[in-house]
């Protein structure tokens, strides 16, 4: 009988080290060049050490590098769509052969590499192949263009996972490995598995686009991101609370799991679209919903571009099969859900609020309509924001 789908590459990667190598590391990283890893390598290095990066066992190489830039494809042929680089200052980089320890924003040793290549981190190439646009005011693009200028690459050997387990953002009951996720669907029998991917609260929208992709697989992963997201982002763990009291009460046990991402936003849009994708895979999923605007943010991306660019790869070599939606709302005149392949658009007839909207009213202690969001979701945002605490800072 058909399995799980198979990881990208075909093995799950795993860098994470047992204790006694993580207490030998530790002992000798005291002696190594150290370098302060920035929030989104941190998360980049969670991510090969779990596998959700499979098949990459470190930073990339220039050779992966160049590729994934011009072609979307690793040097080895498998898609793939954003670099994934550890990039210094020149005048830091240590030199070739050297083992450097690799220390978590917080200060916890998060692992140690083994410098196999140096090289320049050719900014001109990166941001306009990954965002689209050479504009320093995109969230992903200044991120890039703030790192530095040579990029280290390397085989890794991980410490730890969560850097921080008695942070915010930590969810370590819902921090789940690849691994973890793949053997949970196997228990619960599921052959096919759907992921939504999702930075935000889930208003009635996206839960109707999930119960639609449902409705065809034995599964669905919730899998929202927790690792960094820009300032204004509603915090991680507000939405996690808001996502677990929509899904106690709106979604069946038996079909539904809820586990964290712990990757970094790229607010890439089409190409990040792709790289949630792999990621999914990854962790055991055959199905990935590609909704509107996805990773999307400003008005850099075309509303459907992120749908557009999974008709330009080998979906046979992507090997998850994205399931594409169009907006969808609640029509007063069809009195539910509808999208526009299923429901004729009609001028005001779907309720849908803008963010400045939903935010008037949440710091006003009211509900947004029932039809655009459950009020248990609304609660929870409410008490966040009479709070303080709803947005990243």
């Amino acid at each position: 009988m058909k399995g799980l789908i198979q990881p990208h590459g075909g093995t799950l990667v795993n860098c994470l080290v047992d204790d006694v190598r993580a207490g030998a590391l530790k002992a000798q990283a005291q002696g190594m060049p150290r370098i302060n890893l920035t929030a989104k390598q941190s998360c980049d290095l969670e991510l090969i050490a779990n596998g959700g990066y499979s098949p990459l066992k470190g930073f990339m190489g220039e050779a992966d590098f160049q590729s994934v830039c011009k072609n979307m494809r690793l040097s080895t042929g498998e898609p793939w769509s954003i670099p994934i680089l550890l990039s210094v200052n020149k005048a830091d980089a240590p030199s070739v052969g050297s083992h450097v320890a690799l220390y978590a924003p917080n200060g916890v040793l998060q692992g140690v590499m083994t410098v196999k290549e140096q090289f320049a981190h050719d900014k001109k190439l990166e941001v306009p192949s990954v965002f689209r646009t050479e504009d320093p005011a995109h969230p992903g693009a200044a991120q890039v263009l703030a790192e530095g200028d040579t990029c280290l690459s390397g085989p890794v050997e991980v410490l730890t996972l969560c850097v921080d387990p008695q942070g915010p953002e930590a969810f370590l009951e819902q921090r789940l490995t690849p691994a973890q996720t793949r053997a949970a669907f196997e228990k619960h029998g599921w052959k096919t598995v759907v992921a939504f991917q999702t930075r935000n609260p889930i208003h009635r929208a996206h839960e109707y686009v999930i119960k639609c992709a449902q409705e065809i697989t034995d599964g669905l992963l919730i899998h929202p991101l927790v690792g960094e997201t820009k300032k204004g982002d509603i915090r991680a763990d507000v939405r996690m609370q808001a996502i677990d009291a929509l899904v106690k009460k709106y979604f069946n046990p038996a079909t539904t799991m809820v586990t964290v991402l712990p990757a970094a936003m790229r607010y890439a849009g089409p190409r990040e679209a792709i790289h949630h994708a792999v990621m999914r895979k990854n962790y055991g999923c055959s199905h990935f919903i590609v909704g509107r605007d996805h990773a999307g943010v400003g008005n850099y991306y075309g509303t459907y571009d992120a749908q557009k660019i999974f008709d330009e790869i080998d979906l046979v070599a992507l090997g998850i099969a994205p399931l594409k939606f169009e907006h969808t709302g609640y029509s007063k005149a069809y009195g539910g859900m509808v999208s526009g392949k299923t429901f004729p658009k009609i001028e005001g007839d779907i309720i849908n609020l803008s963010g400045t909207a939903v935010r008037e009213l949440l710091f006003k202690g009211e509900r947004p309509p029932v039809e655009f969001s459950r009020p248990e979701v609304a609660d929870v945002l409410i008490a966040a924001a009479k709070s303080g605490k709803l947005f990243v800072e």
